[in-house]
């Protein structure tokens, strides 16, 4: 059994330190958090261990998972590799590109596993929905949200963007050629919402809008390829496929048909709902670290991963910077 320990247990953290004493490949050893009080609470709340000292805790386990805010994501996890113990850390994977790659040095020396926590990859809607998604031409997300200050300490593209960067890069197999990107800032000192508009060297293009000043809350991702059609709402944990394929012979009477014009034949349009399972993505998550390490295979979302994304996320960043700064001129 992989003896694991939390470092940060604020709102998710504690999620963390519920589910890993759910799951039996871990043994939740303890947690540790900067805030005296909160420790004494979280301690009591869920019978676990609170450590007085980050190192106490990273030295007493095999892996730590590291829930605390971005900004020293890069201190925990370059304490914990450099003692090579395993590593799961929420995204974003740091908060600069650079300590990224420090991380993937660090992890390489180690010979460890690292997986960053793009949970969305394991929402059961985009699980559902992967066996169907074959080279996307055109992708279109929307991830909106009502405003929350908790989030407002960086960009919205680092904060909810990043989410659908990471899941068109899973989707997408080609290189990035060309980035475009505008936003606002309406309530806080960076963009509240924006637009990103990525193309691919194979011809794919997509654009990305997220927002945290919305009236309601919105995660929905819309993928078109040839002959296929490819919903997912994310939040609603539902999808969608709609498929095209050749009439042959008399169609079914009650089929929905395409006529593609004089001598090009019909399409019969096939609506298919691919059966979502009941699953906590996170839960799953984090089962999937403990499976990396027991079996020896590449996490599912690798620190690689977590570096294109971050790498992506800053890109755009950059791109918005410029756009604010043409429009106060």
């Amino acid at each position: 059994m992989l003896k694991i320990g939390v470092i940060g247990a604020g709102h998710l953290g504690k999620i963390h330190v519920r589910l890993l004493k759910e799951i039996a490949d871990f043994e939740l050893v303890g947690f540790f958090d900067l805030d005296t009080e909160n420790r004494l609470k979280v301690e009591q709340e869920f019978g676990v261990k609170a450590f007085d000292n980050m190192d106490e805790l990273i030295n007493a386990v095999d892996a730590v998972d590291i829930v605390t805010p971005t900004l020293s994501h890069f201190e925990c996890a370059s304490k914990a590799l450099k003692l090579s113990k395993h590593v799961f850390i929420e995204k974003p994977i740091t908060n600069t590109v650079e300590e990224a790659k420090q991380l993937i040095e660090l992890s390489e020396e180690a010979n460890v596993k690292v997986q960053v926590g793009h949970v969305e990859r394991f929402n059961p809607a985009f699980t559902a929905a992967l066996p169907f998604i074959n080279n996307p031409m055109f992708i279109e997300t929307h991830r909106l949200a009502q405003f929350n200050p908790r989030g407002t300490d960086v960009p919205v593209v680092l904060d909810l963007m990043i989410h659908d960067l990471d899941i068109i890069l899973s989707v997408v197999k080609s290189n990035i050629k060309k980035i475009s990107a505008s936003g606002v800032a309406v309530v806080s000192d960076t963009p509240d919402i924006a637009n990103a508009r990525i193309e691919f060297d194979n011809g794919c293009v997509a654009n990305l809008t997220a927002s945290r000043i919305s009236l309601k809350n919105m995660r929905k991702t819309r993928l078109f390829q040839r002959d296929a059609y490819v919903a997912i709402d994310f939040l609603e944990k539902q999808s969608e496929i709609v498929k095209l394929q050749n009439v042959e012979g008399d169609p079914d009477p009650l089929a929905v048909i395409l006529e593609l014009g004089e001598g090009k034949g019909q399409k019969q349009i096939n609506f298919e709902k691919p059966k979502v399972k009941e699953v906590n993505a996170i839960q799953e998550e984090l089962q999937q670290f403990a499976n990396s390490i027991n079996q020896n295979t590449t996490p599912p979302v690798s620190i690689h991963d977590g570096y294109n994304a971050l790498d992506v996320a800053h890109k755009i960043v950059e791109k918005l910077k410029i756009s604010l700064s043409l429009i106060e001129d």
